[in-house]
């Protein structure tokens, strides 16, 4: 666990490879700068998105329920070593643009599967957005009417353009519109264009879901994700012991 600078003092590095000033002395007292750097100015870039887990998940891990009962689940065991895979190789992923589409029944286990990506990739000191879609595009409209000291449009659309992994949960909620069509193709398509990794959850079926939010953006997803991963079954919300 990575322990907080005192006030006043200067931040560790994360990789342990800099003094925590963001540059290494080379020879001939020639400074380069280390990767971490990049890393602050990303988290710095970043500010104004919603980048904390919720309190429900904060305590995801592999091997605890709910996730360590899909290892044990023929139904679902397939998903669960896909995700953990991505889990296990998190920077690697993250770093080649690499994505996953989470798709199936209310209550199993989707958001939670996604959240454990968001949460590894916070931990690896990575920055990461998530929203739901509903609360995603309210956020969008409010741009609209920002203030001076609010992010305008542009502003936020650029955090949620660079950030190192955006998450959205329950794409196809919205009810469809030219509007909501046009916000979510930017969006991914940003994204896919500069090899940004994105994981998403629905509930619809990939036809179901090009119906919804169109085409293209659907085409792209495939692109930067591949094919769907599927979790069907009963609700586990509602499973009494």
């Amino acid at each position: 666990m990575r322990l907080a600078a005192r006030p006043g003092e200067r931040p560790a590095c994360p990789l342990g490879a800099c003094d925590g000033s963001g540059w290494i002395l080379g020879p001939e007292d020639v400074a380069r700068p280390c990767e971490c750097r990049e890393r602050r100015l990303a988290r710095r870039r970043a500010r104004g998105v919603a980048s904390q887990i919720p309190p429900r998940y904060r305590g995801v891990s592999l091997d605890r329920p709910p996730l360590s009962d899909m290892a044990r689940d023929p139904g679902r065991r397939a998903v669960y070593e896909v995700v953990k895979g991505f889990v296990d190789a998190v920077e690697e992923r993250l770093d080649a643009g690499a994505g996953l589409w989470l798709m199936g029944d209310v209550g199993t286990g989707k958001t939670t599967l996604a959240m454990l990506v968001s949460k590894a990739a916070l931990e690896a000191g990575r920055t990461v957005a998530i929203y739901s879609l509903p609360r995603l595009l309210a956020r969008i409209r409010r741009t609209y009417e920002a203030g001076e000291a609010e992010d305008s449009y542009l502003a936020f659309f650029e955090r949620l353009a660079s950030v190192d992994l955006l998450h959205v949960d329950d794409l196809g909620a919205e009810k469809s519109s030219d509007w909501v069509l046009e916000q979510l193709y930017a969006i991914v398509d940003e994204r896919y264009e500069s090899q940004r990794s994105i994981v998403v959850t629905t509930n619809l079926q990939p036809d179901e879901l090009e119906r919804q939010i169109g085409p293209r953006t659907v085409s792209r997803l495939v692109e930067m994700c591949g094919d769907p991963l599927p979790l069907f079954g009963e609700d586990r919300r509602y499973r009494v012991a």
